[in-house]
């Protein structure tokens, strides 16, 4: 092989390379938006959807699901965080409040933002929240306390072996996100 037909046969591997690791990093970055995908369509991962619009549908009076109230704060997160009751027995297509207390401990202000994950997975696909907490970042002024409302209901399609869901809430602080965040587009 002569030296032009070496550095051809090079220049050809340098772009296969260049264009295999391109394809990969096109792969990375869409792969957080194929899985959200992914997740809505099969209700894996337990992830919920956004905010519902309540119908006024037939409520199904002959048939109770459970429905549990689980609150986890992040690690330095310096709030108190609880549901008001730990579990309560809905009718699918009954609209439902239950509400949450929150309260900042510290002496500064803080942002915090609760991330929602139902389980069983499934689950996700038929509570259906109207009104919630989650849906927006809370600030909290130091000593602060308040009641936030969660209105839901259990779509009324809901399978029969479903018959308990459990609705948990992880809290994280994110005032220095948000900070930067503003900050930035200032």
């Amino acid at each position: 092989m002569s030296e032009t037909e070496q550095n051809q046969a090079n220049k050809k591997l340098i772009v296969r390379l260049v264009g295999i690791v391109g394809g990969m990093f096109l792969f990375a970055f869409a792969l957080v938006p194929l899985y959200d995908v992914f997740c809505e369509i099969t209700g894996i991962n337990g992830k919920t959807r956004g905010k519902a619009i309540y119908q006024s549908v037939e409520v199904n009076k002959q048939r109770e699901v459970t429905v549990e109230f689980i609150t986890d704060i992040n690690r330095g997160m310096p709030w108190e965080f609880k549901s008001l009751v730990k579990s309560i027995k809905v009718h699918p297509g009954e609209l439902n409040e239950v509400k949450f207390y929150a309260k900042n401990t510290s002496r500064k202000d803080i942002i915090g933002q609760t991330v929602p994950s139902i389980s069983p997975g499934e689950g996700a696909l038929y509570l259906n929240k109207t009104e919630c907490f989650c849906f927006d970042q809370q600030r909290l002024a130091a000593g602060e306390e308040v009641e936030m409302p969660m209105k839901f209901y259990v779509d009324s399609e809901i399978p029969d072996d479903i018959t308990h869901l459990t609705l948990s809430y992880k809290l994280f602080n994110v005032t220095d996100a948000v900070e930067v965040a503003s900050g930035a587009t200032k």
